[in-house]
Formats: structure tokens, sequence, C-alpha cells
């Protein structure tokens, strides 16, 4: 027999090599070509306009030639969307989906078909961004409204935000706020020791920095000697027992503390709520609502706390207000993006949430309701029952009586690992506590045939000595009456209407079509790029050979994850040029804070703990210094110059200052002016001569790819947002993946994982789970595999072009605020809109309404410079696309001036009625001094295709002083 698989494999590595150094445009990969929205004929249109011969004149004037990458990066060539998915469900079967019941507060669960085809799969929710323009996100607000109802009225709290990133950050987030209010010394924290694991690491890393004590023990034994200003209690336990607190909570708050209690979402259907038996705080998972378990995340965390603490809530809440006619709308209320307000004076460095996740929560709760719910707790507690039952039968101890859906199994003279193999040998996973104990969870998913199996596993060879079908059937709750809720949950309209699929369908459209999402039109917020997040790239998250495997399965089962981890760590290490990169931060928040942790531990490794100054220019993210003091740092602030770029002099004058001390210094690159600043380099080197290291903030890291590397100018740590540059999605605000690369000096310091090293010496844990949101980064998997080397070059020069081509189209009216010293911009450009405020009292916020008007989102509103916008419009939008915009904003300033030079009243104008509602055009007397078509078809596109905003502009003053997050208070506002 004639073997043709060498011959087959010597051609395919010459055609591979062949597409590897080809031209770039030729050889584009035809998905590069359908993910950029130009084409080479617009390309050269715009390039006209700019004066410019070609893409590599526009780049050789806008990126520092010191910088620039000499030779193409070394990625795998492109693959097409068929291939990239076949070569993808290849490592996707090396993952063994086994049934889990580990449980440590991660479960399966049963995601209903109709939520996870109309939100999980649907790019009208997933494409969106987060809700700063309210007006255009009255939907998926109140799919958080129903979120934060939801949970205030299952932990029997009083006021919830609307997600956090994991139950871990949660609880972390819930002692930096106990201690934030704590009005004592005290500077320990409590941690009873049957919290989860993994989210007694989280605490004791986020400890460390500030100088928390964190106690680990048991809380019976536990005297209060040491003064501490909060305690964190599992409810149930890590290993199940379910516990009476309140006479604890008691001490805590006679301690003047303030207790957290992380509690099961699901077992609040038929346990005491903690905010009944006297909880400050409530912290937790929704991820049993609907959620997959995708290796660790993302899942959507919830927050619930006392009304007094509204202020001092990480994170954001959704409120009611009331539009300009008196009509009830939705907005972020308080304390939205804090920390870009308070900066290093911020309790929280969270800038996401985990909106899609939590919108899935919220509607796993308003298709069961309240006696869905409940019904789903009995029946999983009642087969916990069974199960105990059954194994007390077979000679085992259960350890605890009460008990929800967990139970420790004291194994007596059988090793519990030798029980743990044989349960393998069945494709199940129980949980290791010792040699002679073992956990088990049940979920929602545990049928009858499961306890069975669970039973024969444990009786050996032994046939069962009980009646199985008497044990299962009539097997009744065991939970003390004490234990059990009295009191009622989910009465809104909302959580008893929806319950058939069609009626949830419509809902679910309902809301949709109150979104605008890159679905609508083009989204161009500066540092945010909203790219597209192609349908090929999302597939796979709902594989079950990625959705199915818990975060703590053996390692063995999950393969096709470790293979995908590699390659994706070593595809984001040549982009960059770093040696070693963590996947670990599930936000870019999480990302910069693991950062400086980094640095952090790596100069006390070296003995020089008391470098704690951190250097951030004042045009910095707010996220930046809000890390830093997070990381027990001193932030020092370093002053930009006219141009915008980071001030030579001064940064030279306070590193030398404070070069005993200098820990680090953070910069955005290209810069938050949206500029490649030319001296990048000698910024980097003025750092490392005095002692610091260099953390690049990556938010602009989309202007870079295959153009210039970080790790090649300078930078020592940077954190990458896979949801900018590498299309995860923002799904309205959330889920988000920042992971860390690092210089070859700093890869012992990053974040611990299973696989981490002995010998390392690692920071801890920053997520919950070991590879944080690990599901979603198949999209990122998939974008790089399908633009490979020239498509990636290709997709950033674009992006280049795209941002400079509006800023010219837009120059002869707006000014353009920053410009590099070949007078270009990089990917995204600051329009000046303050001088309309001095000729028409227009403000930036009237223009960020009437392009709603228009059909599109506001770029990103007075930031980093008040009464500017910043435009990024993305390599994936087309010309035409890009002209409307351009058209938009060029009959806005029309009527700006039409304004200014008195045509149209000052107050009474389409600018400052913006955005104008269809009810407003067709009920009542029309009594404005300009017409129903100028006010809602500004443009001939509008006639086309209109989007109609579903309220008028929202009074947010209103709703700060009149705060309301749940859909209770929102029935008694419009009563």
């Amino acid at each position: 027999m004639v073997n043709l698989n060498s011959a087959v494999e010597s051609q395919t590595a010459k055609v591979n090599k062949n597409i590897s150094t080809s031209p770039p445009r030729e050889n584009t990969s035809l998905f590069a070509e359908r993910h950029i929205g130009t084409n080479e004929q617009e390309i050269q249109e715009m390039l006209q306009v700019l004066g410019l011969a070609s893409l590599d004149e526009l780049i050789n004037k806008t990126i520092p030639p010191a910088i620039r990458l000499i030779q193409p990066l070394n990625l795998p060539p492109a693959l097409s969307e068929s291939a990239a998915l076949a070569k993808l469900k290849a490592i996707a079967s090396q993952n063994q989906v086994y049934r889990s019941f580990i449980g440590m507060g991660y479960h399966n669960c049963i995601t209903p078909p109709v939520i996870l085809r109309n939100v999980l799969e649907n790019p009208g929710w997933y494409t969106s961004y987060t809700p700063y323009q309210a007006e255009i996100a009255q939907g998926r607000l109140e799919a958080l409204l129903n979120f934060q109802t939801m949970i205030i009225e299952l932990t029997g709290l009083e006021i919830a935000n609307s997600s956090l990133l994991d139950e871990g950050t949660a609880a972390a987030e819930a002692m930096s706020m106990s201690y934030g209010l704590c009005k004592t010394k005290a500077n320990a924290f409590f941690v009873d020791a049957g919290c989860h694991p993994q989210t007694i690491e989280v605490i004791k890393t986020r400890a460390l920095p500030l100088k928390i004590e964190v106690i680990v023990g048991d809380y019976n034994l536990f005297n209060f000697s040491t003064p501490i200003f909060g305690a964190l209690l599992q409810y149930p336990t890590t290993e199940g027992t379910v516990r009476d607190y309140s006479q604890f909570i008691d001490r805590v708050h006679e301690a003047k503390a303030l207790a957290t209690v992380a509690a099961d979402i699901l077992s609040l259907a038929l346990l005491t709520p903690p905010g009944e038996f006297g909880a400050d705080i409530a912290v937790g998972s929704t991820q049993r609502f609907g959620v997959p378990l995708g290796y660790g995340g993302p899942h959507a965390a919830y927050f619930a706390t006392k009304e007094k603490y509204q202020r001092q809530v990480p994170g954001r809440i959704v409120g009611v207000s009331q539009d300009a006619t008196g009509k009830p709308a939705l907005r972020l209320a308080l304390q939205t993006r804090e920390q870009h307000i308070r900066r290093e004076k911020a309790t929280s460095n969270i800038c996401t949430a985990q909106v899609l996740l939590a919108v899935i929560a919220s509607m796993y709760g308003v298709y069961h309701g309240r006696s869905g719910i409940k019904a789903i707790a009995l029946r999983v507690h009642q087969l916990t029952a069974a199960l105990a039952a059954g194994l007390q039968q077979l000679g085992y101890s259960i350890a605890s009586p009460d008990f929800f859906d967990t139970i420790r199994v004291e194994t007596g003279d059988k090793k519990a690992i030798d029980l743990i193999e044989i349960a393998a040998d069945n494709k199940i996973n129980l949980r290791w506590l010792d040699d002679r104990a073992l956990g088990i969870s049940l979920d929602e998913t545990t049928s009858q045939e499961d306890v069975i199996l669970l039973w024969q596993i444990f009786a050996g060879n032994l046939e069962l000595p009980f009646e199985v079908a008497e044990l299962l059937n009539h097997q009744s709750s065991n939970l003390k009456t004490e234990y059990l809720r009295t009191s009622d949950y989910l009465t809104e309209k909302v959580f008893n209407r929806y319950h058939s699929e069609t009626e949830l369908l419509r809902y679910l459209h309902q809301l949709e079509t109150k979104d605008l999402s890159l679905t609508t039109s083009m989204i161009p917020l500066g540092s945010c790029t909203m790219k597209l997040n192609a349908t090929a790239e999302m597939i796979p998250v709902t594989w079950a050979e990625f959705g199915n495997i818990h975060p703590f399965a053996p390692l063995e089962q999950a393969q096709g994850y470790q293979q995908l981890f590699q390659e994706l760590e070593e595809w984001l290490g040549e982009i960059t040029g770093f040696a070693g990169i963590s996947l670990q931060p599930n936000a870019g928040s999480q990302g910069e804070y693991a950062g400086l942790q980094v640095i952090r531990q790596y100069h006390q490794s070296r003995g020089e703990s008391h470098r704690h100054i951190c250097l951030i220019p004042e045009s910095a993210h707010g996220t930046n210094p809000a890390s830093a003091v997070m990381c027990g740092m001193k932030v020092v602030a370093v002053k930009c110059d006219r141009d915008g770029n980071i001030d030579l002099k001064d940064l030279q004058v306070k590193a030398e200052k404070h070069q005993d001390h200098l820990a680090a210094l953070m910069v955005t690159y290209p810069s938050t002016h949206g500029v490649f600043e030319a001296g990048i380099k000698s910024i980097c080197a003025v750092v490392h001569q005095c002692g610091g290291q260099v953390y690049m903030d990556g938010a602009n890291m989309n202007a870079q790819v295959g153009l210039c590397r970080p790790g090649d100018f300078g930078a020592d740590v940077c954190h990458l947002n896979l949801h900018k540059t590498f299309c995860i999605p923002h799904g309205g605000g959330g889920p988000g993946v920042g992971p860390i690369g690092v210089m070859p000096h700093l890869v012992p310091f990053l974040p611990a994982t299973p696989t981490t090293p002995q010998d390392a010496s690692p920071i801890g844990a920053i997520s919950a789970a070991p590879w944080g949101s690990a599901s979603i980064l198949v999209i990122s998997w998939m974008y790089i595999a399908m633009m490979g080397t020239e498509g990636l070059t290709r997709a950033t020069q674009v992006a280049i072009l795209n941002a400079n081509y509006m800023a010219k189209r837009l120059e002869p009216n707006y000014s353009v605020l920053f410009k590099g010293e070949s007078g270009f911009v990089a990917h995204e450009c600051i329009i000046d809109l303050r001088p309309l405020k001095k000729e028409a009292r227009v403000e930036v916020d009237d223009v960020a309404k009437r392009l709603m008007d228009f059909g599109f989102h506001a770029p990103t509103v007075s930031w980093p410079v008040i009464g500017t916008v910043m435009i990024e419009p993305t390599e994936s939008e087309s010309k035409e696309q890009l002209d409307r915009y351009c058209e938009a904003m060029l009959a806005i300033y029309r009527e700006a001036k039409a304004i200014a030079h008195g045509e149209i009243d000052k107050d009474n104008n389409p600018l400052k009625n913006a955005p104008h509602t269809a009810e407003s055009l067709i009920c009542g007397d029309w009594n404005r001094p300009y017409t129903r078509e100028q006010a809602a078809y500004p443009a001939p596109w509008t006639k086309e295709h209109k989007f109609w905003t579903p309220v008028g502009r929202i009074n947010n003053a209103y709703g700060d002083r009149n705060l309301v997050c749940s859909c209770v208070g929102m029935e008694a506002y419009q009563d």
C-alpha cells in the first residue's frame, strides 16, 4: 500500500510557506476581506482625500519609524471560516465532557433554548455597547433592572448592582467596601473556612497590597480578640452545610464591622435569605441561572447591600428616572464610571460588568418565575436528600444533616481517591476533600439515573440494599423549619407573565428593538473599539465541548482547552513581543490589577518592597490610578503637553525625584489622545533608568497589531482588552477578557494556575477560575486564526486610515484636537465641540442625543477632554457608513450654526430636544419652530430605515435624587 500522507504534508508545507511570504493584499484571507469593511477602490478614494499614495505612506507618517516592526509577525497562515471551525472542532474534541458533581460555586444548568437562541446567540444583544447613552439602551437596561430586582428579592436586601465579574472578585469587592466604611482602626478581615477555596485565594490576593490581615478559621471558634472590619461567610458552606449565622453576625455588628454572606442563588428559593438574618452585604454567582459552565466563565456575579451604602456599591446600578416628558426611563445611576471621576480616590477599579450573562440570568428568572425557580430548587434538594439517604444505607456517613444540594461524604475505610477514580471510569467527577472524604453537588440537570449511578459507584459491585424507586420517589426535604424561607419573592409582574415561549420570545424581541447595537449602525467609540464580532467567531462559544466543562475538572479532561490556551498565548506573545501571557484576568480592570501586582511582586523579590510610587499621565484612563491604589501604590501625576503627549521633562523630574521608590509608570499607547507619541522609547528608558517598570495599558493595542509591538519598545507589562482588539463582543457592557503579557524577567510572577511550575513565585489568584472567562477565548482564537499575519496587519492599517479619513472630512467644521508630528492621528481622533457651546450654547450631550435621530451611537463623550468627542471607526465599517457618520456630524454642525445665527431658537431646537420619539411627533400638538421631518428624518437614510428611541432625553439628576433600582420601585413611580 502506498502511503500518501507524507507527500500531502510536504506539498501542504510548500503551499503554507508560499502563503506566509506573499504580498499582503493579494493573499489576505477571504475572511479578512469580509472583516475589513472597505474594498481596495474605497481605500484608494480615502487615501486620495488624505493626499497619500498608499497605506504604507500613511503608516510611515503615523507610527514612529524607531518602533516599527522590521519583519512580519510569525503567525500560522490564515484559515477560511470553515477550515478554522473544523480545526477548532478537532481541538474541542480533546475535551472530555464528564458529569461534574464538583460544586464549589459552579453547577451545570439548562439554558432555556429560547434564551440561548434569542440572547446568547443573538448579535442584537451581544454587539451593543455599555449603556452610557441610555436613550438607545432601554432594552438591556430593563433586563438589568429585572436582574437587580431578582437579586434584591432573593437576598432580602435593599439594593443591588447590575453584576460583577465572578463570585471571588465580588467577595473581594465586599471586603474593600467594608474596609472603606470601617470607622475603627481595624485592618483584619475574617473569612470562614467554609468559604469556597478559590474565593479565599482571591481575597488573600486583594488584601495583601492593602496590608489587610486575612484571618481564615472556624466562625464558631473566632473570639473577636483581634479587631476586624468585616467577615465573610459561605451560605451553604463549600461542603454543603446550611448554618444559622445570625448570632455570629450580631457579634460582628457589636465589633462595628460588616458581615458579608456569599450565598448560593438557587438555595435562596428555599432558605432564609441573608438580609433576614442580618447580613450587610450578599454576594454570589448567578451562573446556575442558565449560564453554561464554560470552564469557569464568563459568569455574572451579584452584589447586594443595604440602601444606606448605595454610594459605596462597586460597579454599576441601573436606576429609574424620567425623560423630558415625565415618562419613566432607565439609566445608569450614581457612581457610574466613578473610577474615571474619582481616579486614585475611587473605591473600585471595576469598569465593566457581565451584562450579557446578567441578562441571561435575569431572563432565566423571568421565564421560570417564582414557582419555577422554587420547583427547580426543591427538586435538586430532594434528589440530594435521596442521594444522602441511599449512601447512608450503604454504610457511609454524611457529615452534616443540614444541606441544600451538596454533601460531604465520609468514606470510612475506603479511600476517597479510589472512589473518585471509579467515578471517573463512569465519566463522573466528584470533589476530593481529603483522604477519607469527598464532596458531591447536584444541580438542575441531575437525573434520577445519575443518582442511581452514584449509589452504584459507592456500592461497588454489590447490589443496592434498598428499594431504589421508593427512595427516589418518597424522599422529602430534610431542611429544618428554622432554615426555611417564609418571605415571598419574585412577585412583580415581569416574573409572572412570560412563562410561555411565545410570550418570552416577544418580550425579548421587544427589548432588543429598544437597543442600538452593531446590527443597527456604526458605534464609533474612541478607546472602546466596537469592531465586527463575526458569526464564525461566535459559533464555538456554545459548543458543549467548551460550554459544559467544570473549571476544576481534572486537567486531562480539558486537553482541548489547554491546547487552545497554549496556541492563543503563543499568538498573543508574538503579536505583542512578550515572553509570557496570562489569560486569567477576566476584564481590562483585572488585567491592570494583575499587571501591577506582577510589578509589585517583582520588586519585592529583589528586596525592594519600598518601591510604591506609580507615575501616571494626567490623560490616563481612570482605571489606571484606581488600580494602582488597589495595589498599594501611591499615584504621582505626570503632565501632558499641549499636543497631548507625555511631558518628557516633567516625567524626568518626577522619575528622578522618586527614583528610590519608583515602582512603575502606567502609559497608554497610542496615547489616550489618539496619537503615536514619538518619544515612547525615551519615556520607557527614563523609567527603567530610575529602577521602575513600564506598565502599558493595552486599550489601544488594535492600532499596533502587525505594525509595532509594546515588548519591543520598552513595556515590561501590558494588558490586552480581548473584547476590543481581538473581537470578543462587548455584550452591552460585558463580558470582557483582560490577559496580560510580560517580559522574561516577570514571567515567574504571573497569576497562579494548576499548571504553574512549583518553583514559580505567583501573585496568587486574580479571578476565581484559573483561566478566567475561558469559554469566550475561542472568539479571539478564531479571529487570529482566520485573519493571519496579513489580515491582522491590514486591519490595523485600515483602522488608522478610517480614523484619519473621518478626521479629514470633519476638519473643515470641527477642530481635531491632537495630531502626531506629521499631522495624522492614530486609530481614533478627538473632535473639539467646545466652540459650539460658546457660539450656540450647544453642549456635547446635545450632539450625542441628536446623533440618535440620525440612527447613530455617539462617540466617546467628554473624555479624555471635557467638551469633546473621541471617534474610533475601526476597520470593520464600510466607507458608506463612515461617510454617513461624517454627514450626520456636519449636519449637526449646520444646525448649531443656525442656532448661533439666530435662525433657530437657542432653547427650542432639534439639538436641545433630541432625541425625538415617535410619540412626540405623533401625539399632541407640534409647537416647535422646526418641522417634524427635520426632527425625525434629518438625513435621507433615516427614511429608508429608522431607529426610534423609545424615550426622550433622560433626566439623570432626577434619578440620582430619587434613586429607584428595582421593578417594585418602577411600578410605584409609574403610579
